[in-house]
């Protein structure tokens, strides 16, 4: 797994959210953006972390971030995601991993003693000319907006 570093361009990329809506990196020219990544829709981990954004999600625009949650489940599983604990963010439904291969959050991971690839739980701090300007390999799941706001 070789993931982006600081300092790293953003390569481009085009993928639809929770709701079929296409997102491309051009949408986000001008805009700090947060791309969260987590493993999967509705589980115990990612659930605490997008809620921990929601919950926070004003103080986060109001610092000038603009957030998009990354996994690669379907578009129907996100809007589940999205309508069940009503984030005001999009979650891309990255189902062929090309945002997820862009960044390089896909490889290898155990669990209980079984090695298995996956999605790593990373966020990058992207910056207005989509350069990567921070990364947190360390996801804190309920605190993690004050990991982005703090760094």
């Amino acid at each position: 797994m070789k993931s982006l570093n600081v300092g790293d361009r953003v390569p481009f990329f085009s993928v639809t959210d929770n709701t079929g809506k296409k997102h491309t990196l051009k949408d986000y020219q001008g805009k700090k953006v947060v791309f969260f990544f987590y493993p999967k829709a509705n589980t115990p981990g990612c659930t605490a972390e997008a809620c921990d954004l929601r919950d926070h999600y004003t103080e986060l625009q109001n610092a000038g971030f603009t957030l998009l949650g990354v996994s690669a489940d379907n578009e129907k599983a996100q809007q589940n995601f999205v309508s069940k604990f009503d984030f005001p963010f999009p979650l891309l439904a990255d189902t062929e991993k090309k945002v997820i291969n862009a960044f390089g959050v896909w490889g290898p991971k155990k669990f209980m003693g079984k090695e298995y690839n996956g999605i790593h739980r990373m966020t990058f701090i992207v910056d207005e000319m989509g350069i990567v300007e921070r990364i947190i390999s360390k996801v804190e799941t309920k605190n993690h907006a004050a990991q982005i706001l703090n760094g």
